[in-house]
């Protein structure tokens, strides 16, 4: 992996938040979920790693496969300027 070092804060950002897919992830950044794991294990502190394993094991929202609701996903009118997110305009 070699990301920058505000690629690596945007994605430890998209994965913190409930409805952003492990393939959203791996389509904008190409990691997949095991290498999100691996970077979270080594950027965050044991006790933040181990609270958002907590949280994220079992939650349908972080796979698309496993999601309730088919059609639209949420999208912030704002993101790509707070972010820089390349990917968030598409039109």
């Amino acid at each position: 992996m070699s990301l920058s070092i505000q690629q690596i804060d945007r994605v430890i950002e998209m994965v913190w938040e409930d409805r952003t897919t492990f393939d959203a992830i791996k389509f904008q950044f190409g990691l997949s979920e095991k290498e999100v794991i691996t970077l979270m294990r080594t950027e965050m502190k044991p006790s933040s790693f181990k609270m958002w394993r907590k949280r994220v094991q079992g939650r349908k929202t972080k796979h698309a496969k496993l999601r309730t609701f088919v059609s639209g996903r949420f999208k912030c009118s704002r993101q790509k300027h707070i972010t820089n997110n390349t990917i968030s305009k598409r039109y």
